[in-house]
């Protein structure tokens, strides 16, 4: 297992305020950045943050986490300066049940800042996964605060594998990086930078115009994702399902066909399998 920042011991590609200011200009994350050598988790921060009344467009980055959580609470791989620890706290005007558009937002978001960075070209899976082919280099992990028809706020968690060079046996066939599949090394501020742009712009189009922001979110998204449609998968949900993916509905969630009919998806995890003949 080999876990390498080609940078340096002390990190000089670290996503700090300082190298941060000049790439997030004039965003709702502008002056809003916290770095920290280690922590526990970014999103355990801004959560806390956020009810003590933290400003919207806060910003928490990490070189290291040492209990860094994704989705369904599994653990995220998360070694001292190689990969981009970043969660970002936001006020949106949604309801509850409509912040999955942030969730598909980031990925989004992600996907944008990794082709602009880097030239390569990531896979979506609903609801937030970052891949190339069958293997994950990115997780995303939105939480929120809200009562019953509102949202206090969002923090929207991200985890991207960078400088790792290989992973331990248990991930090896499930998770990659920018490094192993360019071949090549890249700097985690200007990562982080990139990602906080193309966020802000989804963000801001959001609360201008929902609706029309909501509409070209889903489209993009399923032209992104080779999970969305017409994919063979099985839910990890309801005890576990067959189907194959038709879209997403009006709200975000994906829908499969079943044997039995169309389901929705709601917070299952959801994995391509083989296509079955007869």
């Amino acid at each position: 297992m080999v876990v390498r920042n080609p940078f340096g011991s002390d990190f000089q590609d670290s996503p700090t305020p300082e190298r941060l200011a000049a790439l997030v200009a004039g965003t709702v994350f502008a002056g809003g950045v916290r770095h920290f050598a280690s922590i526990d988790s970014t999103s355990l921060a801004a959560m806390q943050a956020g009810q003590e009344g933290a400003a919207s467009g806060s910003v928490w980055l990490a070189d290291e986490q040492t209990a860094g959580k994704g989705r369904a609470g599994h653990q995220w791989f998360s070694p001292a300066g190689t990969g981009l620890y970043l969660s970002a706290m936001l006020r949106p005007r949604l309801s509850p049940a409509e912040v999955i558009i942030l969730s598909l937002a980031a990925g989004l978001s992600v996907a944008a800042a990794v082709a602009e960075v880097t030239n390569l070209e990531a896979d979506l899976r609903w609801p937030n996964d970052v891949l190339f082919g069958a293997r994950k280099f990115c997780g995303i992990l939105t939480e929120m605060n809200s009562e019953a028809t509102r949202v206090r706020y969002v923090v929207v968690g991200m985890g991207l594998n960078v400088h790792q060079e290989a992973f331990p046996p248990d991930l090896a066939e499930i998770a990659t990086s920018l490094r192993i599949e360019s071949g090549r090394e890249f700097n985690r501020a200007e990562l982080a930078g990139a990602i906080l742009r193309a966020l802000d712009i989804e963000y801001r189009a959001l609360e201008a115009d929902p609706l029309a922001a909501r509409e070209s979110i889903l489209r993009r998204f399923e032209q992104h994702s080779s999970y969305c449609r017409a994919a063979h998968v099985w839910v990890e949900e309801d005890g576990g399902y067959a189907g194959i993916t038709r879209g997403l509905d009006e709200r975000g969630f994906l829908k499969v066909e079943t044997a039995t009919g169309m389901r929705t998806v709601l917070s299952g995890g959801v994995r391509k399998r083989e296509k079955r003949n007869g």
